[in-house]
């Protein structure tokens, strides 16, 4: 295969793809970044952990969400839609929690 000029080279480590599990996600932004805490909400625990915090430029930001509608509407079509529940919690609190808030 012919590498091509200016390809970029992605590693992942054995630690960061096992992945980490998180239920919720709080987005927050300035007029610079965009914020991403991913948290991981026990059942019957007052209080949750963030597990990562991942901050972007605006224009990344846009990207992300652009890919994500991307990879839905993909997921969409070979699965059937993603439905969500009907209780319009902002932040939405994963189903069979507590509905406190974060």
């Amino acid at each position: 295969m012919e590498k091509k000029e200016n390809q970029l080279n992605i590693e992942l480590s054995a630690e960061v793809a096992e992945g980490t599990y998180s239920n919720l996600a709080i987005i927050s932004h300035s007029s610079s970044e965009f914020v991403v805490d991913f948290i991981r909400i026990m059942p019957g625990t007052p209080k949750a952990n963030v597990k990562s915090r991942i901050i972007l430029t605006p224009e990344h930001a846009k990207r992300l969400f652009f890919a994500l509608q991307d990879n839905i509407a993909k997921y969409e079509q070979q699965n059937g839609k993603i439905k969500l529940s009907d209780n319009n919690q902002i932040p939405p609190v994963p189903m069979g929690f507590g509905g406190g808030e974060a």
